[in-house]
């Protein structure tokens, strides 16, 4: 095994291993056309009393915490290891009311308020999940997507900044008519958009489409599971979601326990569902129906988890979120409220997500299998004495080049700032980061909250597989210092939470 690894051509270089490891997000700014559409719809709505409602909306999602809190752990676990058991196959996976009458109804006002306050964050977190499959999935452009929950729009919005070209078709299903009304003020504006049809529930969407249409090339559901408290019909509706999916499946939630439970009992089901259907097409006795069922079974995770076991932070009072900061729009800092403090000028969106691909999960070398990293002491043997003269002249020059002035360096009153228009060197440096993605093996595990640096030893907590198929996984802290091996401290030195680390 030793000899087969130390022969193996490395596939990446220390250069391009930060490249393909960046999966974070620094700062967003909330597109211009979207603020400017949030800023145009507040203003004609002329809701009185906006703080209040903000106040009373946020109260609302507080209570939805409280119900999810109240789910018996012993059902959450019978459903998640055996949906089939504890009911009849022919009752279980029908939903006797739609998923507007189970969920979160918005009134006129909240619709307003969500706009104004969390519409921002959501599109904020949607794009930074949606990046990430792009990246992991080069060869992704989906023409037909669908938007489960799909409220004012803040996945649609996404969908159109990462894959601005692609999109033919997007299907919404969203119960509420104010939030379907919002979303449909806001895009009203736009220009090239895709055919965009809406639908109350999926029922009316199976009964609108014919049966070669049903399938998307991606599924996304944001923000949306957590508002439905049973959780009978939650398992429902994901396993009807992925059975409208003909490629990738995107499940997005708060970053809190519950918005993190949720999204382990989602990814436990549909992986044990998929593992269902591969044991049958081994006990398959004829080899065409075999060949047939190989290619509809099975299901892998994209992102964030390096493998498909089960969750190593179960039962252990951690959970798996992520967080992205994003500058505030004028309407947050209008509406939002603050305790007693001024209002900064940015909010930090804690979100958790998984994304789920059909097929079987790629079999790739790890990206250090071959690779070769000297210790500080031998990179100081190899020193050139000529590189140690230091041009005094030159330095003082930079550091007079570098004073930086007494101001404000970021302004967040981004409303005026900011063109639609991409710069040539942003696309180069898009281009160029591309140019080595992370494969979707299993040599890549997550970063899992803030590294902790101590002088020159770094500690990463990292969520990675065991074994190169990918079919357990382990909570573990790494560290690395930089005596022992300069290249990787110095990757980990600008490693951030959420991006990868290469195994």
């Amino acid at each position: 095994m030793a000899s087969r690894i130390a022969e193996t051509v490395p596939k990446f270089t220390s250069e391009t291993l930060r490249s393909a490891a960046k999966q974070s997000e620094a700062c967003l700014t909330v597109p211009v056309r979207l603020r400017r559409a949030i800023k145009r719809y507040v203003r004609e709505q002329e809701e009185p009393h906006m703080k209040r409602k903000v106040l009373s909306l946020s109260e609302s999602f507080n209570v939805i915490k409280e119900v999810n809190l109240m789910l018996p752990t012993s059902t959450s676990k019978e459903l998640v290891e055996d949906p089939l058991k504890s009911m009849e196959s022919s009752k279980r996976w029908k939903i006797k009311s739609s998923y507007g009458d189970i969920g979160l109804k918005y009134r006129a006002d909240q619709t307003v308020a969500y706009v104004a306050s969390r519409m921002p964050a959501v599109y904020c977190a949607c794009y930074r999940v949606l990046s990430e499959v792009r990246r992991r999935l080069p060869g992704f452009s989906p023409t037909r997507v669908l938007d489960f929950g799909a409220g004012t729009g803040s996945a649609l919005w996404a969908l159109r900044e990462v894959w601005p070209r692609s999109l033919k078709r997007i299907n919404l299903i969203e119960p509420s008519q104010s939030m379907q009304r919002a979303g449909q003020n806001l895009i009203k504006d736009l220009k090239n958009l895709p055919l965009i049809q809406s639908y109350d529930s999926i029922q009316k969407l199976t009964q609108n489409i014919c049966k070669s249409d049903r399938k998307h090339d991606l599924v996304i559901a944001s923000y949306v599971l957590g508002e439905i408290p049973s959780l009978k019909d939650r398992i429902t509706i994901v396993r009807q979601l992925w059975d409208l999916t003909r490629d990738v499946l995107v499940l997005v939630e708060p970053g809190t326990p519950q918005g993190s439970s949720i999204i382990s009992q989602m990814r436990s089901h549909i992986l044990w569902m998929e593992k269902r259907k591969c044991r049958k097409v081994e006990d398959a006795s004829d080899e065409a129906s075999k060949h047939l069922m190989a290619l509809k079974s099975g299901a892998f995770i994209v992102a964030p988890c390096p493998h498909d076991g089960r969750c190593p932070l179960d039962n252990t009072g951690k959970y798996c979120h992520f967080v992205q900061r994003l500058e505030r729009t004028t309407s947050q800092r209008a509406y939002k409220r603050s305790k007693g403090e001024p209002l900064r000028g940015f909010e930090d969106e804690k979100f958790c997500f998984v994304a789920f691909r059909r097929g079987q999960r790629p079999r790739e070398t790890w990206p250090l299998d071959g690779m070769e990293f000297e210790t500080l002491k031998e990179q100081h043997a190899k020193r050139n004495p000529e590189d140690l003269e230091i041009d005094y002249e030159d330095q003082f020059e930079s550091e007079a080049e570098n004073i930086s002035y007494e101001e404000d360096p970021v302004s967040y009153d981004s409303d005026i700032r900011e063109t639609d228009v991409i710069s040539e060197n942003d696309e180069e440096e898009e281009e160029q980061e591309e140019r080595a993605p992370a494969d979707l093996g299993s040599g890549w595990g997550r970063i899992i909250y803030s590294p902790v640096r101590r002088g020159k030893r770094i500690e990463m907590d990292v969520c990675r597989a065991n074994c190169h198929d990918g079919s357990e996984g382990s909570f573990e802290r790494v560290v690395v210092t930089q005596s022992k091996n300069p290249t990787l401290h110095h990757q980990a030195r600008r490693s951030l939470w959420g991006d990868l680390w290469p195994f």
